[in-house]
């Protein structure tokens, strides 16, 4: 795989997708089975400008690329999603997310992680599972 993966390493793999940059994604630690990361709030997040509550494709995104970028360590490069499970638990209202990855399954072909995002007090917002599609890509 060559280069160890970083915090630093990975931040700038995430950084240079321009969607990541728009959620402000700053990694704050990698593990061997799953990453955490914090995305940074944008008021172009409120769906409702009355109860200022954030999109629920916001926080599907983020449990999605943080569920996906859990792998990191073990497979080198994000992967395409094959399949992503969502729960909601309690309305995003304004601020900073912490997002946690944690790789569950590493398969030949198939891998499974799961992530989970969290408000700045630490409540749980939105879960879910994913299955990516991990094989090498051909030549």
């Amino acid at each position: 795989m060559g280069e160890e993966m970083t915090v630093e390493r990975v931040q700038t793999m995430i950084a240079r997708a321009p969607y990541h940059q728009w959620l402000g994604l700053k990694v704050t630690a990698v593990h061997d089975d799953g990453i955490e990361l914090i995305a940074t709030w944008r008021e172009e997040w409120v769906v409702n400008p009355d109860r200022r509550y954030t999109h629920g494709g916001v926080l599907a995104a983020l449990v999605d690329l943080t569920a996906d970028w859990a792998m990191i360590k073990k497979l080198g490069r994000p992967v395409p999603t094959i399949d992503l499970r969502v729960d909601y638990h309690s309305a995003a209202m304004p601020g900073d997310l912490t997002c946690r990855g944690k790789t569950l399954k590493i398969g030949s072909q198939f891998s499974s992680s799961e992530s989970f995002v969290f408000d700045a007090m630490g409540k749980l917002l939105a879960s879910g599972r994913g299955t990516y599609f991990n094989a090498q890509p051909k030549i």
